[in-house]
């Protein structure tokens, strides 16, 4: 379980990564684009970043992760959740609350996190 990357919105886990399975070298590539392309800089609200920072850039596709859940878009959620899997190794969770649009992300590197097991009620 410790090289398990959760994603969760509102508590709720929406993505769970297990790091221990292989990339494919096609995925590999497109992280690498990833990269490439965030170095030439990015729009984030009205501010343009130039020279993104390594966090400048974890909270950009935090948000980036955050916009493909809520639009139900998969693919992007997969490519921007296994960007923070294997560029970030020491991530553990990152958790979306969600408040009536407000929205906060955190980035918790300290904290495993425990797999969530439905409960039946009878």
């Amino acid at each position: 379980m410790r090289y398990m990357l959760a994603i969760l919105l509102n508590g709720i886990a929406q993505i769970e990564y297990d790091r221990n399975e292989p990339l494919d070298p096609k995925q590999t590539e497109y992280l690498d684009m990833m990269d490439t392309k965030m170095q030439l800089g990015f729009v984030v609200g009205e501010h343009h970043i130039a020279s993104p920072g390594i966090e400048q850039k974890t909270e950009f596709v935090a948000s980036n992760l955050y916009h493909a859940i809520k639009g139900d878009n998969e693919a992007m959620a997969s490519a921007m959740t296994t960007y923070l899997a294997v560029r970030f190794p020491d991530l553990k969770q990152v958790k979306f609350q969600d408040d009536a649009g407000d929205v906060a992300i955190e980035l918790i590197y300290d904290q495993p996190y425990t797999k969530q097991v439905a409960v039946q009620f009878n």
